[in-house]
């Protein structure tokens, strides 16, 4: 594939470098630099040679040579491929340009979900479809927004998008999320049936995923979104984004609120401005797409207006979002409706105009967190004010802006009746390196010997057989972090060369970004004790092995015994106290 084949003739070092002044570290493969992708002040971008990947351990991004130039150059993976091709001067052949599989394949997932869609509106119209016109008519959703936003409806066959997508062949119906293959009996079923359907478009206006949600009481789950595929990454796609972005670059602003039919509410009332994260928390992708769409007249002065439920769950969204959106720069709002109540149904209830003049009195996110820090602690005493100022400092020091970090510092040390001395020193960031503004990383909950057993992984062929054999003839699997990293590499065939990169395109979004997290980790592994680090760490799996089935064991021995089986629980008694015999002293 010319993909792979260019992609072995670049070195991302030398890609990135063109974008980022890196400094080598060392003698090993590790390179850093400012970030290009955030407003970094002290080098938190990772460039590693060995495995040309990069990563900011700041904001969060990671990807390949191909991922950095689509990110930084804000185009599409054809579109990077004669970009690089071009600039390298590797001859891009003229079949590929026309006729390349990969890029065919893209095109018939994108038609399969076009079909999908025009499907599931016909439907809306249909006799079968009252029910979902029913709950549209009562949630105040006219036929127009309807048609607009292309809502339809998923039959409850199981059968009709298979049918129809039948054409395309197993391997493509199965890439596009858009089916289930039987687990007995062969061919495929619907994955959204009976629900009404909420088509998913890139920035583009494409059509590429679907949310579903159930209206027959007891469907679970109540909103069934699709799967990760080659077109729609959950983490990087916002709701509406190709009707909000031009608005919200009008208007220097934009609206998050939580779901569906929050956008489709609030676009009904003519401010179009906003978008929804699709069914999961905020990413550091979708915060810079978001700052790509209202920046465009002054650079990082964008709006953000944020507008969730007020419930628990809303309020934790609200402060977690706050820290990520001034961390890009932007200027928060928080508008808080009446009674905690979504933004779908106050407008239902009170009109597109009250909504409209709510919007324009939204408060600032410090006078939204004083006001948390209200209800959470007692101000009147001491310790309830250093209370709330520890809760505060955390998200305040994201604030990039020196005028409006003045500001905050004054009227928080007054409204917190304390000496702004004590309050400045509270908000002054932690003398460490980038990692200042840096989310607690996703692969801190591997375990430290998990962690050495990747690293061997990566180093050895040796520790590749040993590994591969132990995880073979054993249920240890079972028990690790990193479970979908080993099983993938389980099912290389042992005649296949190695490779790390194949491995990770066969993991979920979460996965892969703990692997490239555990890709920069330094540890103290080398190729010369990979072996003796990988027999080491297998004792420790099978220590949790064993200790795994003793704790089985007692909890079947305990159940027998309430039931009165005694001599079956005598038996596995037997069996614990041999069990027990095995494990190593300690």
């Amino acid at each position: 594939m010319f993909s792979e084949q260019l992609k072995s003739q670049l070195d991302i070092v030398d890609v990135v470098g063109q974008y980022v002044r890196l400094k080598r570290q060392g003698a090993g493969p590790r390179y850093v630099g400012l970030c290009p992708f955030h407003a970094d002040k002290t080098p938190s971008f990772n460039v590693h040679s060995g495995l040309q990947i990069y990563k900011c351990f700041a904001c969060d991004v990671s990807g390949d040579v191909f991922q950095f130039i689509m990110e930084r150059e804000n185009l599409t993976f054809p579109e990077t491929l004669k970009f690089l091709a071009d600039r390298y001067g590797i001859p891009m052949p003229e079949r590929h340009r026309v006729d390349d599989p990969e890029a065919q394949r893209r095109a018939a997932l994108f038609e399969m979900h076009e079909i999908a869609a025009e499907l599931f509106q016909q439907n809306l119209r249909n006799p079968g479809g009252s029910k979902a016109r029913e709950y549209l008519e009562s949630r105040g959703i006219t036929v127009a927004v309807s048609d607009e936003f292309r809502l339809g409806f998923s039959d409850g066959s199981g059968q009709q998008l298979a049918g129809k997508l039948q054409r395309f062949g197993g391997s493509l119906l199965e890439e596009s999320g858009l089916v289930v293959k039987r687990q007995e009996g062969g061919g495929y079923f619907d994955r959204f049936r009976g629900r009404l359907m909420f088509p998913i478009h890139n920035e583009g206006g494409q059509v590429i995923g679907f949310g579903g949600r159930a209206l027959r009481q007891g469907d679970e789950p109540k909103y069934l979104n699709s799967p990760e595929t080659k077109l729609y990454k959950k983490s990087s796609v916002l709701y509406n984004l190709h009707r909000a972005k031009i608005d919200a670059r009008k208007n220097d602003r934009m609206i998050l609120v939580e779901g569906y039919m929050d956008v489709i509410g609030v676009y009904s009332a003519g401010i179009r401005e906003v978008v929804a994260s699709s069914g999961t928390a905020l990413s550091n992708e979708q915060v810079r797409s978001i700052k790509r769409q209202v920046s465009q007249q002054h650079a990082g002065a964008g709006q953000i207006v944020l507008n969730f439920d007020g419930d628990s769950a809303g309020m934790k969204s609200t402060e977690k979002y706050i820290g990520a959106l001034l961390a890009e720069g932007l200027r928060v709002r928080v508008l808080e409706i009446p009674g905690g109540r979504d933004p779908d149904e106050y407008i239902r209830e009170n009109g597109a105009e009250a909504y409209r003049k709510l919007l324009n009195q939204a408060g600032s996110y410090f006078h939204w967190l004083a006001d948390r820090m209200r209800q959470r602690f007692d101000l009147h005493s001491a310790e309830g004010r250093a209370d709330a100022l520890k809760a505060m400092a955390p998200v305040l020091q994201l604030v990039t802006d020196k005028v409006e970090r003045g500001a905050i510092l004054s009227e928080l040390a007054e409204y917190l009746n304390m000496d702004r001395d004590v309050v400045r020193d509270s908000l002054r960031p932690a003398k460490r390196t980038a990692a200042t503004v840096k989310p607690q990383t996703i692969s801190s909950s591997v375990p430290s010997n998990e962690k050495i057993l990747l690293a061997c992984l990566l180093l050895s062929e040796e520790s590749r057989t040993a590994i591969r054999q132990y995880l073979r003839h054993t249920d240890a699997l079972r028990l690790l972090e990193l479970r979908a990293v080993f099983e993938a590499f389980l099912t290389t065939p042992e005649d296949v060369s190695f490779s790390m990169s194949a491995i990770s395109e066969r993991l979920d979004a979460r996965m892969r970004r703990i692997l490239t997290e555990l890709s920069f980790a330094e540890l103290d592994v080398g190729e010369e004790n990979a072996l003796t680090h990988t027999l080491n760490c297998l004792r420790v799996l099978e220590t949790k092995l064993i200790e795994s089935r003793r704790d089985d064991l007692k909890q079947q021995i305990r159940h027998l015994e309430q039931a009165g089986d005694f001599a079956e629980a005598m038996k596995l008694t037997m069996e614990l106290d041999k069990l027990k015999r095995s494990l190593p002293e300690p």
